[in-house]
């Protein structure tokens, strides 16, 4: 079997739903989930800097991050679990902003997002997973920023349902200190 990528705009420009090269034959697998050039013969620009993963256990929600200042483009796969990865558009140009979307990201499906610069973005855990960032731009401590993973006028319907309910959910300190979208709004109108 073999999947060749592909790549599906969103309603958000700039969202990419892509499923990446996998091939699998009596050895086992191969998978490739970047390839500058395939990228680029499909009209994105993502250059690399720097990649990171995360391993969360179920319940964990990290959320809703983003750059302030050089905004992070970023290519997010679950490499092994499943996470409900959220993207909120900040871009205050831009038609969908504020607007959300959600995908099911699950190791063996291959599946994977790329979140353009101006998007929160954020998941919930729904059962262990370890998960991969491939970011166009570095990070930067003093730039980094988010919005509350269950703010009110955002209204993002997380399944919560999975993880038995929101009593569940696990947040780190800096998450449950996070700013609602009406302070970000307040502070910067947007990105």
């Amino acid at each position: 079997m073999v999947q060749q990528f592909s790549f599906k705009e969103t309603q958000i420009q700039g969202l990419f739903a892509i499923m990446s090269f996998h091939a699998e034959d009596l050895r086992g697998s191969f998978t490739k989930d970047y390839s500058k050039e395939a990228f680029k013969q499909n009209g994105i620009q993502h250059d690399l800097q720097e990649v990171f993963y995360t391993t969360s256990s179920k319940g964990v929600v990290r959320a809703l991050h983003f750059q302030r200042v050089k905004q992070q483009p970023k290519l997010v796969r679950c490499i092994s679990g499943h996470v409900y990865d959220v993207v909120v558009d900040l871009r205050k140009e831009s038609p969908t902003f504020k607007k959300w979307i959600g995908f099911d990201l699950k190791g063996n499906k291959y599946d994977e997002i790329l979140v353009p610069a101006g998007c929160a973005h954020g998941y919930l855990v729904l059962e262990k997973s370890v998960v991969s960032y491939k970011c166009a731009e570095n990070f930067y401590g003093e730039f980094d920023d988010g919005i509350l993973w269950d703010d009110k006028d955002l209204q993002i319907e997380w399944p919560v349902g999975k993880i038995g309910g929101i009593d569940n959910v696990i947040l780190s300190d800096k998450d449950k200190r996070l700013q609602s979208f009406g302070n970000f709004m307040k502070k910067y109108g947007g990105l």
